[in-house]
């Protein structure tokens, strides 16, 4: 069997970009709870913010280093599967990425430590301050990446000469036409994802009967986040697909399994496209309702997938189902915002163990999403890299063999393997330690500044219980 280098290096990248993501989706929202949370301690001077905030600066400590090592290893493939994409946009994307790198990551690590072992050896607000500067970081850093990826989407300001890109304009490459949506839609991803796991483990808490304050505390602030977050996601999504539609007509067609499109056109709920017939099997659809949707007029045109030649279509047999899959689960989370607001105003947000044994079962739905709505994004622009411009066959290494590609597909199979499911363990046993539930000790006079090498012989001496 012949062994195609470019699908298997798709497969690669793919494989590394989904564990990869992962972890950004769930430590950007973490990093800004626990920023909250720390602001809460240090303005309530209550506990159980602190003692909550400790708890999931652990998670987010154990998520943030798998995510660091998956990203790592996922960049080395710019330049071994690569190469010709590297050489032809480096003049564009290098940069961007090396923004990342300077205003997020170095300041991400750079207070990181001060998060995690600061804690009362500097005062509280500059605790506090650190907390806030990890979660900025982590926001910058989806800011330069969210900008990087969207240009290949929606290329803008460059030029080509000897066919490589040049920049004519930061402002345009920077702000592309795409971006903002993107970026507004991925970061409210990310906060309801975060949300999700924390309503589900406060959940499952309750129902264990462990942690309960803490508990319940985290279980109304992650539904009053998901409460207001969850309806604003799905017009953000509106207007994400109103700017793809205008941007990349072809990946609306596919995501909408239309090949024909035109006015009227059906919002299709279930079929089988068939790129080999170019039509659907088993379609089941709703009238008019597309066009409603993406020109708001039922007599709206909308594309199809025969208005574009064959080899710049994408595939929709994917796509088709990955849009599907994350507009269920925009509904999922839009339904659990609605019973919440219906429990809350009924008093029975506590007692309702139905609804917190749901809470436990969408824990993962906001990954499940990202996922789906990655998938859809980029699979979705092919046969391109950049979109209209550099085709993925002609980006990728000239000399890449398919045994090359496929030992190393399998590599980091093996080694994702041992490391995610290492972490994956040690994640659910710090889940099952639970936060700290003692009480604040007294605090001595000048606390929060710092122990000093020699505190402890400045103890006084009726706190001496031997003398000896």
């Amino acid at each position: 069997m012949e062994l195609d280098p470019l699908i298997l290096s798709r497969i690669q990248f793919a494989f590394t970009i989904s564990f990869h993501i992962l972890f950004p989706s769930f430590t950007v929202g973490l990093a800004c709870w626990i920023a909250l949370l720390e602001g809460l301690w240090v303005g309530t001077g209550k506990w159980i913010y602190r003692s909550l905030s400790e708890f999931w600066t652990r998670i987010f400590a154990l998520s943030f280093g798998l995510g660091v090592v998956s990203g790592i290893v996922m960049s080395y493939q710019f330049g071994t599967n690569w190469s010709r994409w590297s050489d032809t946009v480096g003049n564009v994307l290098g940069p961007l990425i090396q923004y990342e790198v300077v205003t997020a990551f170095f300041l991400e690590a750079a207070f990181l430590g001060i998060l995690l072992f600061g804690r009362d050896r500097v005062p509280r607000g500059i605790h506090l301050m650190a907390a806030c500067l990890v979660a900025l970081g982590t926001v910058l850093s989806s800011f330069w990446i969210l900008s990087a990826n969207s240009w290949m989407h929606t290329p803008a300001g460059f030029e080509i000469r000897d066919g490589r890109y040049f920049v004519t304009d930061w402002w345009q490459v920077v702000f592309n036409p795409s971006f903002p949506y993107r970026l507004a839609h991925m970061l409210t991803a990310m906060f309801l994802t975060t949300s999700f796991v924390v309503a589900g483990i406060s959940a499952w808490y309750l129902l264990k009967h462990k942690y309960h304050e803490h508990a319940r505390l985290g279980l109304k602030m992650a539904l009053a986040m998901i409460t207001v977050l969850a309806p604003l996601q799905i017009f953000l999504g509106d207007l994400h697909g109103l700017n793809t539609l205008e941007h990349q007509p072809a990946k609306i067609a596919a995501m909408e399994g239309h090949w024909e499109g035109g006015p009227r056109a059906p919002l299709i709920l279930f079929a089988i496209p068939d790129p080999a017939t170019e039509s659907n099997r088993w379609e089941l659809g709703i009238e008019g309702l597309s066009s409603l949707i993406l020109k708001h007029d039922l007599n709206g045109a909308v594309p199809g997938l025969k208005q574009f030649p064959p080899n710049e279509r994408p595939d929709p047999r994917l796509v088709f189902w990955t849009f599907r899959v994350m507009v269920g689960i925009g509904m999922v989370m839009l339904a659990v915002a609605a019973i919440h607001v219906v429990l809350r105003l009924r008093g029975a947000l506590f007692q309702t163990r139905w609804f917190q044994w749901t809470l436990v079962g969408c824990m993962p739905i906001g990954f499940v999403a990202i996922l789906a709505g990655w998938f859809t994004t980029e699979v979705g622009r092919q046969p391109w890299v950049v979109y209209g411009h550099l085709r993925t066959a002609d980006a990728l290494t000239p000399s890449l063999s398919g045994e090359a590609a496929l030992a190393s597909l399998l590599t980091f199979v093996v080694a994702y393997t041992i490391i995610y499911g290492a972490g994956t363990y040690y994640l659910i046993r710090l889940l099952g330690i639970g936060p700290a539930v003692n009480r604040e000790p007294p605090m001595a006079e000048g606390a929060g500044h710092g122990m000093r090498p020699m505190s402890g012989a400045e103890t006084p001496a009726h706190t001496i219980t031997n003398p000896e």
